[in-house]
């Protein structure tokens, strides 16, 4: 007994210290917020329906859609708002492909939907901007045409913009459609899915509650009008556009912005880890050009309470220590360090990880009561809160990958993929390796 409390205690100080990083930074603030979160949902808020529901207009940018835009269509359609108050623009910026013979198909189909498309520039950005002119809603709700909409998701979305006036613009809750992961699920794609359910339901409740929500989803999110008229509209100079526009409303304008959880959007699971890689990167580049440009807005006297900076700590300064603990444990190693130690100390710390992932699975329980076929299923994969922080390792290394590559690269839509970094870094390594050898030779 005595050996393991030295062991354990006087002799591993070091990683103890070490170990106050994730759980100073990520696991106590996790677990705080996930009590929060348990006690909120003891007495939801109630939504009153309006005395008369008002115009909304959906735009959905197309780029070679072909595949997935009728599934898109028909969710709205199948919507349980009031068809005849949805007006549907698609903008099609250059496609290529078949998405006009859809969209004419979609048209006969569901001919009691105001229904029509414009041609833009290319880019999101550009047709999001092209199909605000022509909206006549109350409220702008844009989504991605790769997803299909929750039938409740259009009126849960209105409800909460009627009950709370003070509310600008929401960002919906996003989730890989279950039935695709039943078909086609890999242990990547589960653990896609679970992030994705507690970051919606989880993490960005607390951030909504706060007003200090870093980014509404580009892939399903709403406007009044009259707030985002008011703003810059979409940058096309950047590829964090849903990013920036967040930071339009709340910075700029002092306004609101929240989450409507009730509102789902769901979207194709990711294909692979080339794609992971190449989604996280374009995300981290976005996000490091909007910190960039609205990082002169900060005041000194409050500037570590600022969610900005608060954010930059987490998902930047504290990626290099995290790296570092990760390399020195290899070389320690050759320091005579005890491997039991070092063990026993990435496994405190990983136990530590499974309780916050298990107390955001209660808490995404929670919150998905009103929806019973997918709290069947996010309950069915509980397993996954097992292997949850091996794949948030994985995402903080391809985050940090990317704010070096924003660094010392011209930033664009598309990163250069996994496999071609891979062989680069792997050419740069042979190369140094046979310089060494030649200088050692000579």
């Amino acid at each position: 007994m005595n050996y393991w409390l030295n062991l354990t205690i006087f002799k591993m100080g070091f990683w103890l210290t070490w170990a106050l990083i994730p759980i100073l930074v990520e696991i106590i603030p996790s677990i705080i917020s996930s009590i929060k979160i348990m006690i909120q949902n003891i007495h939801p808020p109630k939504m009153t329906m309006p005395a008369k529901m008002p115009m909304i207009s959906v735009l959905i940018p197309v780029h070679n859609s072909e595949d997935t835009l009728f599934a898109c269509i028909k969710s709205i359609h199948d919507s349980t708002y009031p068809k005849d108050l949805i007006q549907v623009i698609l903008a099609d910026n250059q496609s290529t492909d078949d998405s006009f013979q859809v969209f004419a198909h979609a048209q006969n189909t569901f001919s009691d939907m105001n229904l029509r498309l414009i041609h833009t520039e290319k880019g999101k950005a550009e047709a999001l901007n092209a199909a605000l002119y022509g909206a006549i809603g109350t409220y702008i709700i844009n989504i991605d045409s790769d997803g299909i909409l929750e039938k409740n998701a259009l009126m849960n979305m209105v409800l909460r913009f009627e009950n709370d006036y003070d509310v600008a613009a929401l960002t919906g809750s996003i989730l890989p459609q279950k039935e695709l992961l039943k078909k086609h699920g890999s242990l990547l794609r589960y653990n896609e899915y679970f992030e994705y359910a507690q970051a919606f339901l989880s993490g960005r409740v607390i951030e909504s509650d706060n007003n200090q929500l870093f980014t509404m989803s580009g892939a399903f999110s709403a406007f009044r009008k009259e707030a985002v008229m008011r703003s810059f509209l979409y940058d096309i100079d950047t590829i964090g556009e849903d990013t920036d526009m967040t930071f339009q409303i709340r910075q700029r304008m002092k306004r609101k912005v929240g989450l409507c959880a009730n509102a789902f959007f769901f979207i194709e699971p990711i294909e692979d880890l080339s794609e992971l890689y190449l989604q996280r990167q374009r995300w981290q580049r976005g996000e490091v050009e909007v910190i960039h440009e609205y990082a002169n807005q900060l005041e000194m006297k409050e500037f570590f309470k600022n969610f900005m900076v608060q954010r930059l700590l987490i998902d930047h300064t504290f990626l290099f220590p995290r790296m570092i603990w990760l390399c020195a444990s290899v070389v320690l190693l050759f320091f005579r360090y005890s491997p039991i130690m070092m063990g026993m100390s990435y496994v405190i710390i990983y136990l530590l990880y499974i309780l916050v992932e298990l107390l955001n699975y209660i808490c995404v329980l929670e919150l998905l009561q009103e929806f019973p076929e997918e709290k069947s299923f996010y309950r069915k994969q509980w397993w996954v809160t097992l292997t949850l922080p091996f794949y948030n390792f994985i995402c903080s290394i391809i985050r940090l990958i990317g704010v070096i590559n924003s660094m010392t690269t011209q930033v664009g839509w598309n990163s250069e993929s996994f496999s071609t970094e891979k062989k680069r870094v792997a050419t740069v390594v042979k190369n140094d390796f046979k310089r060494n050898r030649n200088e050692d030779n000579k």
